[in-house]
């Protein structure tokens, strides 16, 4: 049987995926400029050959710091959904493993908690701990976590019904040894594709954050940053705003097309 063969669509993504990784790693291999570098002659620039992004008012090279500032929005989108896939294992494995009161009791904080927007979560835990990068990441990621962690009670549960658990349980192993060898690897497998999925999104909602004066603040680099400082001159220097949003547009699609390919690969192995 051969394989199919790559979309147009998932090379696409991949390749902006690629980009954002170098940038976010070694930016110097896309830009010889530097992210603060001022030039007050060329202020306000608009888009160029010499300047694709245009310029911001203090002649800074807005392409340049688009780039340099992934590392930062990439790392809140990573460090928030390992955030909230930690708190999502936590919960999950000891509901669907527990069972009875525990579970019930997990299940209905999950509920609760779930009821709740998960941008208003965010929203809380920043109102008390004020804004930063490590607030933004933890409040994403609380945001985020409980429906990760349904889903991974769910997982557990669906898995301990498997027949090579029950075939493990009746060979002599010890329940520690079924959960770490059998339960956990096929329980976390599935959702390996949706943390994937949860980094777009986290990107955009610490952009979001940030936009609202609530997450990184200028002179930042990082996008929404870039947005929050861009919205001042929005009606006479479109690109200020409009261009770091279409970046983490395509950034968002990028890695929510990976993850749905992601999906698509990890199920048809598990079947």
């Amino acid at each position: 049987m051969s394989r199919r063969l790559p979309s147009a669509g998932t090379l696409a993504a991949a390749l902006v995926v690629v980009l954002i990784a170098i940038a976010a790693l070694s930016p110097g291999l896309l830009t010889g400029r530097g992210p603060t570098e001022i030039d007050l002659h060329s202020t306000l620039l608009a888009p160029s050959w010499a300047h694709p992004f245009g310029t911001d008012d203090a002649g800074r090279d807005l392409l340049t710091r688009v780039i340099y500032g992934a590392r930062q929005s990439m790392g809140i989108g990573v460090g928030a959904t390992a955030v909230a896939f930690l708190i999502a294992l936590a919960l999950g494995f000891t509901a669907g493993l527990a069972g009875g009161v525990v579970d019930t009791v997990i299940t209905r904080v999950l509920e609760v908690a779930f009821a709740f927007p998960a941008l208003l979560l965010a929203l809380l835990v920043i109102s008390v701990r004020g804004p930063s990068v490590a607030t933004v990441i933890a409040a994403v990621g609380i945001g985020s976590a409980p429906g990760y962690a349904r889903m991974v009670r769910g997982q557990v549960l669906a898995v301990r019904q498997a027949g090579y658990i029950e075939a493990a349980a009746a060979l002599g192993h010890s329940r520690l040894a079924v959960v770490r060898r059998h339960l956990f690897p096929n329980a976390v497998r599935p959702l390996v594709a949706v943390a994937t999925l949860g980094i777009g999104q986290s990107v955009v909602w610490a952009s979001g954050l940030s936009f609202l004066g609530l997450g990184v603040a200028p002179p930042s680099s990082e996008w929404g940053a870039l947005l929050d400082a861009g919205r001042v001159h929005i009606t006479t220097s479109w690109w200020l705003e409009i261009l770091p949003g279409v970046v983490i547009v395509l950034v968002a699609l990028a890695v929510t097309s990976l993850g749905r390919n992601l999906q698509h690969l990890l199920g048809g192995a598990a079947r």
